[in-house]
């Protein structure tokens, strides 16, 4: 089992369903002059302040989730998984005026520990999952006009450059504009499958990898499907991960298990209103599951 997922037979996008390899390089393809647009140099600005207020607090955030920012191609099997990027603009102005910005996992943490302040304003974190190259290309410069920065929640096998993947180079232009560092693990595998020693190499070795290749903190986890259960958890936990996300809508808290945050996916075809009216409903969504591990997510 882990040799197939390493060699990234069966590669899925982070909330369950996903485009097939070669929808990947089709929706994922950097245009002719694109590799490097929006790239930073010195960083974002951060939304936190230095130094918290010692006590914990209780910042309640809307976790996003997205994954190909481009139109879907012809024949592409799940084309909700694709928010083109004059929609994914429309939507992240829409939040800007209605007073939210974006902040990062560590930053939210940061609140939930020591009380490190998210605002003015409302915090959201955006999520990208899997590791396209379009969250560079057409992803990062929309968070830049606005001075906000994303969370890449990256897979290191099974989607290379040549298929729509980040470069190298497109990783470090990510960290480079403030984006945070996380991972799904390796590959997109169905963790309550693994044995241990698959376990392990999805999870303790991923994080060791990223950490070692780009010098990130990467504190979080990012379920592939959303699949998980205790085993999985205490695999996470073990490897140092502070806390892991799900595909379970809702609102993240303080109140939440750590390593069961929920997230809500952002479809193609969702306006900027319908997002906002989309995050309102969810505010008081009950807190996921022990486990979760049926169905497409």
């Amino acid at each position: 089992m882990v040799a197939l997922v390493a060699a990234g037979i069966a590669i899925a996008a982070g909330g369950g369903a996903s485009p097939t390899r070669a929808s990947h390089a089709a929706s994922s393809k950097p245009s002719a002059g694109a590799h490097g647009s929006g790239a930073g140099t010195g960083g974002a600005p951060s939304t936190v302040a230095a130094k918290g207020t010692g006590v914990p607090g209780n910042a309640t955030v809307p976790i996003l989730m997205y994954h190909v920012i481009n139109p879907p191609p012809a024949g592409a099997p799940f084309p909700s998984l694709y928010v083109p990027a004059d929609e994914f603009a429309q939507q992240m102005d829409a939040l800007k005026s209605a007073g939210w910005h974006a902040v990062t996992m560590d930053q939210l943490r940061a609140n939930w520990t020591r009380g490190v302040p998210l605002g003015p304003g409302k915090p959201v974190v955006i999520t990208f999952d899997n590791g396209y190259s379009s969250q560079y290309t057409n992803a990062l410069p929309v968070l830049k006009r606005l001075g906000w920065t994303g969370v890449e929640n990256i897979q290191l096998l099974g989607l290379p450059p040549s298929e729509g993947g980040l470069t190298d180079q497109q990783v470090r232009g990510l960290l480079a504009a403030g984006w945070e560092l996380d991972t799904q693990g390796m590959t997109h595998a169905d963790l309550i499958r693994l044995d241990a020693a698959g376990l392990q190499y999805q999870i303790a070795h991923a994080r060791q990898l990223l950490k070692s290749r780009y010098g990130a903190a990467v504190n979080w986890f990012c379920y592939p499907s959303g699949h998980y259960d205790s085993t999985v958890i205490d695999a996470v936990k073990a490897a140092g991960f502070v806390g892991s996300t799900t595909v379970v809508p809702g609102w993240a808290s303080r109140a939440n298990d750590p390593y069961m945050l929920p997230r809500l996916r952002v479809v193609g075809g969702t306006s900027g209103p319908a997002l906002l009216e989309q995050i309102a409903q969810i505010e008081h969504s009950p807190a996921p599951p022990s486990s979760y591990g049926g169905g497409s997510a």
